[in-house]
């Protein structure tokens, strides 16, 4: 097994391409009353996109900071997943702070129908703005809608720890993260309301100290710290049995209908809890990450092809290598679609505009991203600035005794 904190290998097509797919299914989630969301995984299964948001960060954490821990030194790996952490933090409040720029300009107009401040609960700050405004630089006071990033920075801030430990044995920060998850569930989390005037107890929503399980799952997969599955027959079985006998206990339809599934969803929801992450998440998610992985084949070997499809790839895979830039814009550009949708009465062909332009709008973003980091005044500077190579002389034919003749 290699050392922890080893380099990794370049980087994985199956990778950018999922986790592409998990920001468009993040966009049509987060639209409010979107009727797409009727459709999307986690309607027929216990987990949802943010497994998949979280998984993949864990594996690409790995590819980003795995070789710094390896060749610069444990301490170099700690200062960059700390600078990390901070320009996460930024984004953070970019995003409540621009989101809630928009809701109050929405109502403002007095078009909306709805009152969209009200509807992300965010009153309570207006309304008590300078204890809450310490509670939200200092991550105390986490809103709802704004509570996956502040879990994220938490499970970057571990990576660390998890490095020093896997460094004396593997085994340690595996089963430090499986000891994370179980105090997660039995109660341990970080305040989510500390300020607020008349006492709240309410804790954030996505609880990092569960969540971190398949952040690292996905961290020491791609680490190297856990071999990757083997395809077997028996296996890919057992995976489609977990998707398939799953569906029935979470659709909709079926829950509605049925008593059984009803009485059962209520005596038994701590294990599909999605603050605390529940454990049948943990099985549903892993059944369809390997069905997904047997899928894409040998390398993502069936991801790369020509024509269409091969366009369609391309695509979603730079969504998935810009994914927080596109997550911090869906989130914001959610609301505002769904404020629209609301508007359009949230018909079929209101439903059809309003996904299409916020996956549109994502892909404009990821492609802005990836130009924006490519730098190009830098290369447009070295070239004006490359020196010019000197005049050269022409030759001066060599005096000869007799004259040249023609050929």
């Amino acid at each position: 097994m290699p050392p922890a904190g080893s380099p990794v290998r370049a980087r994985d097509p199956r990778l950018d391409f999922f986790r592409g797919v998990g920001m468009f299914i993040i966009l049509i989630a987060h639209i409010t009353n979107n009727p797409w969301t009727l459709w999307i995984p986690a309607r027929f299964g216990f987990s949802d996109a943010t497994e998949m948001f979280v998984f993949c960060s864990g594996m690409a954490s790995a590819l980003a900071f795995g070789a710094v821990f390896a060749r610069a030194g444990w301490l170099m790996g700690a200062l960059q997943i700390a600078f990390r952490v901070w320009q996460v933090y930024w984004v953070h409040l970019g995003v409540f702070f621009v989101t809630l720029v928009l809701m109050l300009a929405l109502n403002a107009t007095q078009v909306f129908p709805r009152d969209e401040v009200r509807a992300l609960n965010l009153y309570p700050f207006l309304n008590n703005t300078g204890p809450n405004l310490i509670g939200l630089m200092t991550l105390t006071y986490v809103p709802n809608y704004f509570d996956i990033l502040p879990m994220y920075l938490v499970i970057l801030a571990l990576i660390p720890v998890m490095v020093a430990l896997a460094r004396v044995d593997v085994r340690l920060a595996l089963g430090f993260s499986v000891l994370l998850w179980v105090a997660g569930s039995t109660g341990l989390n970080l305040p989510a309301e500390l300020w607020f005037a008349n006492g709240s107890d309410r804790t954030w929503f996505f609880n990092p100290f569960a969540w971190q399980l398949v952040f690292f799952t996905g961290f020491a997969l791609m680490a190297g710290w856990l071999p990757a599955p083997p395809v077997r027959p028996w296996l890919v079985g057992l995976a489609l049995a977990v998707v398939v006998l799953s569906v029935p206990f979470a659709w909709h339809k079926v829950i509605g209908a049925s008593e059984f599934v009803r009485d059962w969803r209520m005596q038994w929801s701590v294990l599909f809890d999605k603050s605390d992450f529940g454990i049948l998440r943990y099985v549903h998610f892993l059944a369809l990450a390997y069905l997904a992985w047997v899928a894409a084949g040998p390398g993502g070997a069936r991801l790369r092809r020509e024509g269409l499809a091969g366009a369609v790839v391309a695509v979603v895979s730079q969504v998935g290598q810009q994914s927080l830039a596109v997550f911090a814009a869906s989130m914001v550009l959610a609301r505002v679609l769904g404020a629209v949708l609301n508007l359009a009465g949230g018909g079929a062909l209101a439903a059809l505009a309003v996904n299409l332009a916020g996956f549109a709008a994502v892909i404009a973003v990821a492609r802005s991203t990836a130009f924006f980091k490519r730098k190009p005044w830098k290369v447009a500077a070295q070239a004006t600035q490359a020196p010019q190579a000197p005049p050269q002389t022409p030759r001066q034919p060599v005096p000869s005794a007799s004259p040249v003749l023609p050929t």
